[in-house]
């Protein structure tokens, strides 16, 4: 590849972040921003409740397209991270009496600097090596949680009971903080996108030769990918657990972090909010939906993934494009 389609391809991206369209917010955002601010004022508990943890799933859900986009990568193993961060909350609550909102920059960190300890022995790995490695780290963090039980809380869990904020009742900060946040996140990501370092990161998942050649390695490359998506997970996982009110091990097995997964293929590896937040409410709704179902649970949840996903992909390519992270 020459040196002037390598400099047209890390351009690419940012051109077709910056178009003049963008400049203004569409109309569906702002009534979409609507109808999310005042639904909590309409609609009951039940439903504030749910999409309260919508939003913070979807937040562990750009975690795990970040890592498909801008890695190459699938990861098996993010619930992990989300866990992390939602641990991170309810010790500094139990312990520390620190509040959310003192506690999320720990959690964040903390979610960095263990995707660095896993990704620098694991560089190297890729395609399924890669996916098999996230999922044993899974697999092997229920037993971790249960060894250190005296800190954790063991098979009970530890509860998420402080406000974060004064003056508003604990069943609206459940909503809003999450809803906050996720948008706070879409929109750190849409400004990274335009980043030299999101340009980088893309060069090097298209050819990693090509991108050695401009002075781009290949192992800053891995370990950046992991140390970001892990500590966007553990700000899901860290207002998860401020959602629900509590964290335990049974909320952090491997099918949590298949299920991510699961959402993040019906998102379409969005890192746009309404892409995103449709992979949350299959993700949250979809397993309350099909709980009466017995036996044909997993044929019912595989037909409505791949309805979902055969749905979303006859759609139009520029709102399929628009899902998938480009602007909305």
């Amino acid at each position: 590849m020459s040196e002037a389609a390598m400099i047209t391809a890390t351009r690419a991206p940012a051109a077709e972040a910056r178009p003049g369209a963008t400049r203004q917010l569409p109309w569906a955002a702002v009534v979409l921003g609507a109808v999310l601010v005042l639904l909590p004022w309409v609609a009951g508990g039940y439903w504030t409740f749910t999409l309260g943890l919508c939003f913070a799933n979807a937040i562990a859900l750009l975690a795990v397209s970040f890592m498909v986009r801008y890695g190459g990568e699938v990861s098996i193993g993010h619930g992990v991270f989300v866990a992390v961060g939602a641990y991170v909350v309810a010790m500094g609550e139990k312990y520390l009496g620190l509040s959310l909102l003192a506690s999320l920059p720990f959690a964040a960190v903390a979610g960095a600097l263990l995707g660095l300890v896993f990704a620098y022995p694991s560089r190297n790995l890729s395609g399924i090596y890669l996916a098999v490695a996230t999922m044993a780290l899974a697999l092997a963090l229920p037993e971790v949680l249960l060894y250190f039980s005296k800190v954790t809380g063991g098979y009970e869990g530890l509860y998420v009971k402080r406000d974060a904020l004064p003056g508003m009742s604990r069943e609206l900060q459940r909503y809003y903080l999450p809803l906050a946040g996720l948008v706070i996140v879409v929109l750190v990501l849409r400004q990274f996108r335009r980043s030299r370092q999101a340009m980088a990161l893309l060069l090097i998942r298209t050819s990693a030769p090509a991108a050695e050649s401009f002075g781009v390695r290949r192992s800053w490359a891995r370990l950046s990918c992991m140390a970001l998506s892990a500590a966007i997970a553990a700000i899901g996982g860290a207002l998860l657990s401020f959602s629900s009110s509590t964290v335990s091990p049974n909320s952090f097995t491997l099918w949590t972090s298949i299920f991510l997964l699961v959402g993040s293929v019906v998102s379409l590896y969005s890192l746009s909010f309404i892409g995103s937040f449709i992979g949350a409410l299959f993700l949250t709704l979809m397993p309350l939906l099909l709980a009466g179902a017995g036996d044909w649970v997993p044929i019912l949840y595989g037909g409505a993934l791949l309805a979902v996903v055969l749905g979303v992909n006859a759609l139009p390519a520029s709102l399929r494009k628009r899902l998938e992270g480009g602007h909305a």
